[in-house]
């Protein structure tokens, strides 16, 4: 049998998934109907109150319509309000009174994360966080696409 090592996406969705998994396993032992994919809108909110889709997208450094998805499935679940903004095309953001009472224990629960995520850093011996965020800088800088397209220039055999 032939056995190569996982591929960069492999690897990334296995660590997502143990990441992810871990953190809304925690949220539903504590009884929280919450998703990890929530809190940088959930921050976002706490830390400037409401604000349109936009401005959440910008301020959380995620696609409009990431963001958009993500404050619909809040709202069904009672979370945050939405109200028509000064365009009719724009809805404002609110943490809803669900949310707001969960609060305590979310912030509980982000702070076990945080200290989770540096106990990996220990065992690494460098920030997960930062090597992640040099690869999006890196990225930024030439997109991923770009190098596939050089790679196949160098070495258009493969």
């Amino acid at each position: 049998m032939y056995y190569t090592r996982p591929t960069l996406g492999t690897l990334l969705r296995r660590l997502i998934e143990h990441l992810d998994g871990a953190v809304e396993a925690s949220y539903t032992g504590d009884g929280l109907d919450y998703r990890p994919r929530y809190t940088p809108i959930v921050r976002a909110l706490v830390r400037d109150g409401p604000a349109t889709i936009r401005d959440l997208a910008a301020r959380t450094g995620v696609s409009h319509s990431a963001a958009s998805q993500t404050v619909a499935q809040m709202a069904e679940h009672a979370l945050v309000t939405l109200v028509p903004g000064a365009d009719a095309r724009e809805r404002i953001v609110a943490a809803a009174p669900a949310l707001e009472a969960m609060l305590p224990q979310l912030e509980r629960r982000w702070a076990a994360t945080e200290a989770a995520a540096r106990s990996i850093d220990t065992d690494l011996g460098l920030p997960l966080a930062d090597v992640v965020a040099q690869a999006l800088d890196a990225l930024e800088c030439q997109p991923f696409a770009d190098r596939i397209r050089q790679s196949e220039a160098v070495h258009p055999e493969t």
